[in-house]
């Protein structure tokens, strides 16, 4: 944290916040997940207003290399792409002819495939109340966004994903099993290498410009590169959902926590993918 830093709350009032992504200028987007609307902070201003409405009960957010907002849609488990003209093409909407289980939270690689969650959480707004598919997996969308392919299979209940800027390492929580696990990045986009990393789950997560992982749930807790627990950002709420450098220079930590989002200067910046 920069010296002197204090949380502050930047907004309030809403019915669960989760998803937070920032795009290249340092905008701030968020979802109101129950509402079902994607909201913006801006950085010119510090105003937050509402970007998108029926926003596909978004839950998970991130930026593409061409700005495009990627957006975990779970109201008919979709993985949905908005442009700039929030125009939506639908991604994914299946595997292999079955319904995904709910489309949770993602990461988009330097080439532009993108690695997502797959739990279930029952959804008051589904009509479903069992799964089309058994197991709760991770799943690799091919930068030409043509082929899915499973690349893990054996967690009880994935959830918070991030990979670091050189495209080495995959880090994913088992929200399930109250573990963090990290994964060798291969060049095909499958994973290899599965290694324990941290002894709790995560519902989001991201990772800081000094490889610093930053896991939530209570707070937010902050591991190093070897897995060791350096620091802890208490948080005056019950659960703390998700996580995303942001602002000027991305040297702002935005953190949603239940009906709240929350801000803190840091001395580190957050990281995409390697220039």
């Amino acid at each position: 944290m920069a010296e002197g830093a204090e949380l502050e709350l930047l907004e309030d009032g809403f019915k669960f916040t989760e998803g937070p992504a920032a795009d290249r200028e340092g905008n701030l987007y968020f979802t109101d997940q129950p509402n079902n609307r994607i909201m913006k902070w801006s950085v010119v201003d510090s105003t937050v207003s509402v970007y998108m409405e029926k926003a596909g009960r978004a839950n998970g957010l991130f930026f593409d290399k061409e700005e495009n907002l990627l957006a975990c849609a779970d109201e008919n488990s979709e993985l949905w792409k908005i442009d700039k003209d929030k125009n939506v093409t639908v991604l994914v909407n299946d595997f292999e002819g079955k319904r995904l289980n709910g489309p949770n939270d993602l990461w988009v690689d330097s080439k532009g495939g993108v690695y997502f969650t797959d739990p279930y959480y029952q959804r008051d707004y589904w009509e479903r109340t069992k799964k089309d598919i058994e197991s709760e997996r991770v799943y690799y969308l091919s930068p030409d966004r043509k082929k899915l392919k499973i690349v893990i299979d054996d967690f009880e209940q994935p959830n918070g994903i991030v990979g670091t800027p050189d495209g080495k390492t995959l880090y994913v929580a088992d929200i399930g099993a109250k573990k963090t696990w990290s994964y060798n990045i291969e060049p095909d986009g499958s994973l290899g290498g599965k290694k324990l990393f941290a002894e709790m789950g995560s519902d989001g997560m991201t990772i800081d410009s000094n490889g610093n992982v930053y896991l939530t749930g209570k707070g937010v807790t902050v591991f190093n590169k070897a897995g060791e627990k350096i620091d802890h950002i208490l948080i005056n709420k019950d659960w703390t959902g998700n996580l995303i450098f942001g602002g000027e220079d991305h040297q702002t930590l935005f953190i949603t926590a239940m009906d709240a989002v929350y801000s803190l200067k840091m001395n580190v910046k957050g990281v995409r993918w390697e220039q």
